[in-house]
């Protein structure tokens, strides 16, 4: 039976970045909008039924109230507490339920919680976050083309899917978290309200992509050493304080939507797979994709380690490409 998932993530986009920059904001009706539209193109390909996690805007089920939609939509047997928990719990139960193929709405911290909970599983990551390197601005009917023809096996992974770059955390020994896109050292010793946006606060940074046209940090390390997702490795850089007169290079960069400023860099080097970098011991946090996530202090031994052990993420103008050469759109 060829399943496809929906994770969409309600609160996505609605974070601090839209207040002290000026991050968009996709309302819920834009998100089921997208949704509905996915489920469209679903129903065009040989896909059985589509699992949905629940969520507190009730997104997927309102996407699925139209007339046009006749593909079977089943919720996920769970009692939601409306936390990044429910994405990753939902991410394994589906990884066990045999999903083909698994569609995200939202931005790098929702397709994080997905990794979190399963890599098995190929993903169309659809941007509707704040700073997105690791989900694309996709049209959700192709999304859900590409979805279907890779969840009934009619499209293999090797055709239209990269696996994605993971940076795992270690804390004491111990394998604690990972990112997808990107490390921030804050030097903030609380959680607070999560999202880094401001360069002053941040000693360093590990990417796993160095997008020269992304927003974030990742632009940064763009302007440094672009990488892509499909290259090998990874970036490290050093920020210095804004008022620092020893910073080797400054960069000019979108650090967030709306907002170019200079980043003051004092080092930087590659990073190489499977060779753990150990950070200074210092009270500080760790920012994973964007928010500060791990609660650090001088007794933590910490390590930082590039791998690519990520979900697949299918590439979907790939995708479309091979299908047509394929011919699994002509119909006899």
């Amino acid at each position: 039976m060829a399943i496809v998932g929906i994770i969409a993530n309600p609160a996505a986009s609605k974070d601090i970045r839209r207040l002290v920059a000026q991050g968009r904001v996709v309302p819920d009706w834009e998100k089921v909008n997208t949704v509905r539209r996915a489920l469209i193109g679903l129903q065009s390909t040989e896909v059985d039924k589509v699992v949905a996690m629940p969520d507190s805007g009730n997104l997927c089920r309102r996407a699925a109230d139209d007339s046009s939609i006749n593909i079977p939509l089943e919720m996920l047997p769970i009692s939601p507490l409306y936390t990044e928990g429910d994405t990753t719990r939902a991410a394994a139960m589906m990884a066990e339920m045999g999903v083909g193929c698994l569609i995200t709405l939202g931005g790098d911290g929702t397709n994080r919680a997905v990794a979190v909970g399963t890599n098995q599983i190929p993903m169309v990551a659809i941007s509707t976050g704040t700073n997105n390197i690791f989900p694309v601005m996709v049209e959700g009917t192709l999304a859900g083309i590409a979805a279907g023809l890779i969840a009934s096996g009619r499209l293999s992974q090797a055709d239209a899917a990269v696996v994605s770059k993971t940076l795992h955390i270690h804390v004491n020994g111990e394998d604690r978290d990972l990112a997808l896109v990107d490390v921030a050292v804050s030097r903030e010793r609380y959680v607070a309200t999560r999202a880094i946006w401001d360069l002053a606060t941040v000693y360093e940074v590990f990417l796993t992509r160095a997008e020269p046209a992304g927003i974030g940090l990742s632009s940064i390390g763009g302007r440094l050493h672009p990488l892509s997702l499909a290259d090998v490795g990874g970036l490290r850089y050093r920020l210095e304080g804004r008022d620092d007169s020893n910073a080797h290079t400054t960069i000019i960069a979108p650090v967030a939507p709306g907002m170019v400023e200079p980043a003051k860099i004092s080092a930087w080097d590659l990073l190489q797979e499977g060779v753990p970098v150990s950070l200074e011991q210092r009270y500080c946090t760790l920012a994973l994709d964007g928010e500060r996530s791990l609660v650090l202090s001088p007794d933590d031994a910490v390590e930082i380690v590039l791998a690519r052990d990520g979900p697949p993420v299918v590439q979907v103008q790939r995708a479309m490409l091979r299908a047509a050469q394929l011919g699994l759109f002509n119909h006899a």
